[in-house]
């Protein structure tokens, strides 16, 4: 649960990043749900409150939201399968709430499509910040040229991809990670690296990493048991490879 000092009124104030965002909040737990929705009015959002997974499927269907905030423990559906229904439906962002503390579970979450997921207990300002990281992320960014290499692209502008010609369907972190090494093929980044370039965290689980990376190679890779894009070296980190990276390496 949110701490229990905390109220709505501590809240960080706008950022004066535009338009509010449209925030569906999902979780069986009035007191969590009215906190978190506090926060988030606070913060210059519009929110939709569902206490269930059909209801919540509901408001997306009348409101499609910006981003969800969707407890993992929901009675009836739970929030995974809420989850998959919502990514059948359109690429919103999801943050998943979790009071448990395992890392399978955790996963699981990133798995389905999540971008991102808090731990309960939580503080309800540093939900706000991830909201807000996720939204930054969502939005169109500063206009730049299309990326393309190895047979993939890249419209960071409209924030499609394609392999071979074909439209790929990515999460918006998939989407980030994949801009991100086609813009630096050929060099190795760590974890840590990533997770500054790519999330804009200074810090976090590095799993989270791990599983867009293995979600990432699901959708461009020929064989993602054996990886020829973006490949793991061992006790460093990733790197994209392209014919071009390779030649570069092979003339130096």
């Amino acid at each position: 649960m949110p701490q229990p000092h905390e109220t709505p009124q501590a809240a960080p104030a706008p950022t004066g990043r535009g338009a509010p965002a449209r925030v569906l909040v999902v979780d069986d737990d009035p007191t969590v749900a009215e906190v978190v929705a506090g926060y988030l009015e606070r913060a210059g959002h519009v929110v939709d409150r569902a206490a269930d997974g059909p209801a919540a499927l509901g408001l997306a269907a009348a409101h499609w939201p910006d981003l969800v905030v969707l407890d993992l423990m929901l009675p009836g559906m739970d929030g995974l399968d809420v989850c998959r229904r919502l990514r059948r439906q359109g690429a919103v962002p999801v943050i998943m709430l979790t009071a448990r503390g395992d890392e399978d579970d955790r996963i699981l979450g990133l798995e389905v499509g999540a971008d991102d997921y808090v731990t309960k207990p939580f503080s309800p300002r540093e939900l706000v910040l991830r909201v807000e990281s996720v939204l930054r992320r969502a939005r169109p960014a500063p206009p730049d040229r299309p990326l393309a290499a190895a047979g993939l692209s890249a419209d960071p502008a409209a924030r499609r991809a394609a392999k071979d010609g074909v439209e790929l369907a990515l999460t918006i972190r998939e989407f980030d990670l994949l801009a991100f090494f086609l813009r630096n093929p050929g060099r190795v980044y760590g974890r840590e690296q990533l997770m500054r370039e790519v999330w804009g965290w200074e810090f976090g689980d590095l799993s989270t990493v791990t599983v867009h990376v293995r979600r990432l190679r699901g959708k461009i890779e020929d064989d993602p048991a054996a990886p020829r894009l973006i490949q793991t070296v061992w006790g460093v980190g990733y790197r994209f490879e392209t014919p071009a990276a390779r030649e570069g390496r092979a003339d130096a």
